[in-house]
């Protein structure tokens, strides 16, 4: 009874992080040294995103009834959990590319809005531009047509106007007089009137 009791409160709190989790990422941090383990721990939680090694029996019994269930295979060996309640997409792509550079770090799949990856699905996502990154790229975009409006508006305003900028009378063409040919008159094929009866 004492170790259920001991072991409520740590399902209770992965309960908790994962309640309004855009995403949960499984890896195995075997291998990763001291120093490696800080520094993605640093990375981690800077981009706002919950790290944290549990028992994967405390984690399956968490992720019952919850989009995070399908997590359950992957619940084997030494497991840590990186979840994120904002970016759906940060924890996949610190994670990924964190383990380019440390190789022991392995990830083990992971559940995105909703949808399960395995460690080929999670390295795609990884791939996804930032919330932050995408929002920047659209604003650039709107931004471009309207820096291009002003930037040809300051252009004209230097050059004294619109008026300044038309073509001299004299260089304009000749205008095209008009002939007094006749023109053809059109024949109309002849209509074949029936008879009322």
């Amino acid at each position: 009874m004492a170790k259920i009791e001991l072991k409520q409160p740590i399902v209770e709190e992965i309960s908790a992080n994962i309640k309004n989790a855009q995403s949960v990422v499984l890896v195995d941090y075997r291998g990763l040294t001291v120093e490696q383990d800080t520094k993605l721990r640093k990375q981690l939680r800077e981009a706002g995103i919950t790290y944290k090694v549990y028992k994967n029996t405390m984690m399956n019994f968490a992720f019952k009834g919850t989009d995070f269930e399908a997590l359950a295979p992957y619940l084997e060996g030494p497991s840590a959990v990186a979840i994120s309640t904002d970016d759906a997409t940060s924890p996949a792509r610190v994670l990924c590319n964190f383990a380019k550079e440390a190789s022991k770090l392995e990830i083990k799949g992971g559940v995105v809005e909703g949808t399960a990856y395995d460690a080929k699905g999670i390295a795609e996502i990884a791939k996804v531009p930032s919330r932050d990154e995408l929002l920047s790229k659209l604003l650039g975009s709107i931004q471009s047509p309207i820096t291009n409006f002003a930037r040809v508006m300051n252009q004209l305003a230097e050059k004294g106007g619109a008026s300044a900028c038309e073509a001299p009378a004299e260089e304009t063409a000749p205008a095209v007089e008009e002939t007094t040919a006749p023109v053809a008159e059109e024949t109309a094929a002849p209509v074949e009137e029936t008879p009322a009866e």
